[in-house]
C-alpha cells in the first residue's frame, strides 16, 4: 500500500519549479501531492500560441516514490496568449496539460530527466509539455474567415468568387484570333434560284439511252 501524504508549498531553492523531495527519497511505495502556484518566470513557447512571462501558473503535482526514481504526474493550468493564426486576433484562452515523466536517482540514457541534490526540478518537463500542446496555428474561432486581402479588415462573411483575372497580353491575342477568322460564304443568286432539281424517271432514263432511228428496236 502506498504511504500518501499532501502538502502545500513544499519548500524550493532558486526556482519556482524546484521541489526538495529530501524526505520520501529511497521510500519506495511512498506518494505525496503538492501545488505549486506562481506568475510564470519565462515565456513558454516561440510560436504564435504561448504562457506569457508573469502569467499565473498552477501545477497540481503527485511524487510517487519508485526504487529508480521519483514518478511525477504533473497536472498545469495557466492561460494561453498569443495571436489568431487567420485575422491576428489577440488570444486569451485556458490552457491545461497534463503529463508524466520519471526523474531517475542516477544517470540512466533512458531517461531524460534525473534528481539532482534531493531536488526535482519540473521546469524542463513543463515546457516539454506546454510547447506539444499548444497549437500549431491558433484560431480566434474555428470558423474565422481571416483577412480580406484587399482592405486588410477581419472578414465577416465569406468572399464572392470571382472570375479569374484575364492577362491583357492574351486577350488581345484572342480578340486578334477573332478578326482573322473567315466569314462564312452565302449561298449565291443563282443557286438559289436554280432550285431543287428533277428526278429523272426511268422511262426517260431508257429513252437517253436508246440510240437508234425511230420506229427501230
Amino acid at each position: 500500500m502506498h504511504s500518501a501524504t499532501r502538502a502545500y508549498n513544499l519548500p524550493v531553492t532558486s526556482s519556482p519549479y524546484f521541489v526538495n523531495i529530501a524526505t520520501i527519497v529511497g521510500k519506495p511505495g511512498t506518494m505525496r501531492e503538492l501545488e505549486l502556484d506562481f506568475d510564470a518566470p519565462e515565456r513558454i513557447g516561440e510560436g504564435l500560441g504561448y504562457i506569457e512571462k508573469g502569467t499565473p501558473v498552477e501545477l497540481d503535482v503527485r511524487l510517487e516514490v519508485l526504487h529508480d526514481g521519483i514518478l511525477a504526474t504533473v497536472g498545469l493550468e495557466s492561460r494561453m496568449a498569443g495571436e489568431c493564426s487567420r485575422c491576428l486576433t489577440p488570444l486569451d484562452e485556458p490552457l491545461r496539460v497534463d503529463f508524466a515523466e520519471l526523474f531517475a536517482y542516477a544517470r540512466d540514457e533512458a531517461l531524460e530527466y534525473e534528481v539532482h541534490d534531493d531536488i526535482v526540478d519540473l521546469e524542463p518537463p513543463v515546457r516539454d509539455a506546454v510547447v506539444l500542446a499548444l497549437p500549431f496555428q491558433p484560431v480566434c474561432r474555428p470558423d474565422c474567415l481571416g483577412l480580406d486581402p484587399e482592405t486588410g479588415e477581419k472578414l465577416v462573411e465569406p468572399l464572392e468568387e470571382q472570375a479569374p483575372a484575364v492577362d491583357p497580353r492574351w486577350a488581345a491575342l484572342a480578340g486578334f484570333g477573332a478578326s482573322t477568322e473567315a466569314p462564312e460564304e452565302p449561298a449565291t443568286g443563282s443557286e438559289e434560284a436554280a432550285g431543287p432539281r428533277e428526278t429523272e424517271s426511268p422511262e426517260d432514263a431508257r429513252n437517253h439511252d436508246y440510240k437508234g432511228e425511230p420506229g427501230q428496236y
